[in-house]
């Protein structure tokens, strides 16, 4: 089987983004944003899908997160889509509950070539710490439009902020596991009927 790796460089007037993914490695991160608790939540993205990460961005943080936030999850997307290729025998499909402590999040993808995402997570408080709890959304939905993944998120509960925001990124990730590992029954076939994932 060919390496399933992928890299990408993204550069913009707001950022410049360097992402290298390893999509059958063991969860290896070298993550640097400069936003400390998002480098926490690529650090646990990483880790839960065994997806090897080395993500270097430098962004308009003297402004606010949001454009680091967002490139990175866009080119995440891009490289992990690259990854994939045809994604002929992949699992595609993969569903799960995860719970921290007081909390427990769904998450649920299709790795489908069709980008969606439905998000049902509320937070309580703007921030964790200086993070922006909305650019969790953020990240997200970037990640679901450029990795072509239809992606389901839901916070069932919990109380604690910081819980809910990664109890979303390892479930995320864990869904991510399953769903890209190679099924040996599909023999190499594009897990759908119509031939193609789009």
């Amino acid at each position: 089987m060919a390496e399933r790796t992928a890299e990408i460089s993204r550069k913009t007037n707001e950022t410049s983004v360097s992402v290298r993914v390893n999509v059958d490695g063991t969860g290896t991160a070298k993550i640097s944003t400069g936003v400390g608790f998002f480098d926490h939540m690529l650090d646990q993205l990483s880790r839960h899908s065994l997806i090897d990460m080395e993500i270097d961005v430098k962004g308009d943080l003297h402004i606010d997160d949001h454009h680091t936030v967002e490139d990175t999850g866009i080119a995440i997307g891009q490289a992990i889509a690259k990854a994939l290729g045809d994604r002929k025998g992949i699992t595609r499909y993969a569903s799960l509950d995860l719970a921290m402590d007081e909390t427990m999040t769904k998450a649920a993808v299709d790795i489908s070539g069709r980008p969606f995402l439905v998000w049902n997570v509320q937070f309580s408080a703007p921030k964790i710490g200086t993070f922006d709890t909305e650019l969790v959304r953020e990240f997200f939905q970037a990640l679901a439009q450029n990795a072509g993944i239809t992606l389901h998120i839901l916070n069932h509960h919990g109380a604690n902020n910081h819980h809910i925001a990664e109890t979303c990124f390892k479930a995320v990730a864990r869904v991510l596991r399953s769903a890209t590992e190679i099924d040996p029954r599909q023999a190499g076939r594009i897990p759908s009927t119509k031939g193609m994932l789009a």
